[in-house]
């Protein structure tokens, strides 16, 4: 008979999170938030994947690794670490992680390269990293189709890819149709712009009608100059 209301089949653990954002379940690691460096946390340990939480909030859920002494990291979890240090970011396993995965792709690599560039190595590497903090908030897809709208424009910020990303997604809800492909090799849609942030915000404010400006009244003002004071003679001495 089975039981009329659920209960947790997981083996529950509380490891603690080590200096690396890294917590060892059964010989092998996985990442969590930077923020719960130093602190234990609750895992349930099922026979396909482990759950994370911090207390009662959920906070990571990885799919359990059947070798011994592997890792499995998310880029994610190192991002807010990142954008302090950017000079870690290339050639890090969590990097090639999110590359094999397909969370990082080909167009955030081409992106990321102008933007060196352009701004150089750490201003470039930050700007990505403000890019990758938006799949908090945007689907993956928008935010590639954002990044390659950039790319075509040669926007090389963070607000721009933002903007465009947003674009795309309000077109998806309101015509639901979906935004032209890209592929993994970047290819961008012919005659892609981009509109800046300034710029939109500005087109959506209502006409100013007011006159412009006059000084005219501070012309009275001139009225009233004391008069320059005039040098005064000198006499012989002689």
């Amino acid at each position: 008979m089975l039981p009329t209301e659920p209960f947790e089949t997981g083996l529950l653990l509380t490891p603690r999170v080590d200096r690396y954002s890294q917590i060892t379940v059964r010989t092998n690691r996985y990442s969590v938030p930077a923020r719960l460096i130093g602190r234990r946390v609750r895992v349930m340990l099922h026979a396909s994947e482990l759950v994370i939480y911090d207390g009662r909030e959920e906070v990571a859920r990885h799919e359990r690794l059947l070798a011994k002494a592997a890792s499995r990291l998310e880029l994610d979890h190192y991002l807010e670490v990142l954008i302090r240090k950017p000079g870690a970011l290339p050639g890090a396993t969590v990097l090639e992680q999110a590359r094999a995965a397909g969370k990082f792709t080909p167009v955030h690599d081409e992106w990321w390269a102008a933007a060196c560039k352009a701004h150089g190595d750490a201003a470039g590497t930050r700007a990505l990293i403000e890019v990758l903090l938006l799949t908090r908030h945007m689907a993956h897809e928008h935010i590639v189709t954002g990044i390659v709208t950039a790319i075509r424009a040669g926007a090389l910020t963070a607000d721009a890819v933002a903007l465009e990303a947003r674009k795309a997604a309000d077109s998806d809800s309101s015509t639901n149709t979906s935004t032209e492909p890209v592929t993994a090799s970047g290819s961008v849609p012919t005659g892609a712009t981009v509109t800046f942030l300034t710029e939109r915000r500005l087109a959506h404010l209502p006409p100013d009608n007011r006159p412009l400006p006059s000084v005219a009244a501070y012309d009275q003002l001139l009225r009233h100059r004391r008069p320059a004071a005039q040098p005064s003679a000198q006499g012989d001495t002689s």
